[in-house]
């Protein structure tokens, strides 16, 4: 399944293709897609390719061909970016309500890897939504991260699922949690607090628990669902 601003680049790269004869500079893709720099398009170009819809010529300036499109592909051969049939629109309110039409889908932003060394404010990245079913959605704001790493294996959690995480800074005792350490490092691990003390357990046996003080880690979100590519 296709994000939502993948789906609309598509619908540009097809429409301008079959305007123009050529493909649209990454400039006009940006300019489309109302990004504010190249690297989000460079991402969803990426994210395209890896999933067959469009291949990158060697050699060639503007070389991007269409392999092939969505199945409920609805394309007018217009250069207008229209929102995707397969996306449902959510409302993102004060309140941070969630509203689905039909029971469909509706796009989360993925902000990035959950990696060391990157606080989650420097993943935010509006550019790139994924479509995700409203099961597993709660009330609140939520967010979508892909997994790095095999830490939290024994927790059906895998490198490169990606996980939606219900936006929030407390969590229960044995919450999956994203968790800021010392304002620099994040990381998904569940949570055990006892006393004055922080504890990160991984569900790995080859990763040590990991103990803090009270006020070195700060709770992001909550693990509340997970998807996975096949």
């Amino acid at each position: 399944m296709l994000t939502q601003r993948q789906h609309q680049l598509l619908q540009f790269i097809q429409g301008y293709l079959g305007s123009h004869g050529v493909p649209p500079s990454f400039e006009e893709m940006r300019d489309a897609l109302k990004l504010k720099s190249k690297s989000g398009i460079h991402r969803l170009i990426t994210g395209l390719e890896e999933r067959g819809y469009i291949r990158r010529l060697p050699y060639r300036a503007r070389a991007l061909e269409v392999t092939r499109l969505p199945a409920n592909w609805h394309g007018n051969g217009d250069r207008s970016v229209a929102a995707p049939t397969n996306v449902v629109q959510g409302n993102f309110g004060a309140r941070g309500d969630l509203e689905a039409q039909d029971g469909g889908a509706l796009p989360l932003p993925l902000y990035g890897r959950i990696a060391a060394g990157t606080p989650i404010e420097a993943l935010r990245d509006h550019s790139t939504q994924i479509a995700v079913p409203p099961h597993l959605l709660r009330s609140g704001d939520h967010y979508a991260l892909e997994v790095v790493g095999d830490s939290m294996v024994e927790a059906g959690i895998q490198d490169g699922d990606i996980v939606v995480i219900e936006r929030r800074d407390v969590a229960d005792n044995g919450d999956i949690v994203v968790a800021l350490i010392d304002d620099v490092e994040v990381t998904l691990k569940r949570m055990r607090c006892k006393g004055a003390t922080i504890a990160l357990e991984a569900a790995n046996p080859q990763y040590e628990t990991r103990i803090f003080g009270p006020n070195r880690v700060k709770v992001q979100g909550r693990l509340v669902g997970l998807m996975r590519r096949y």
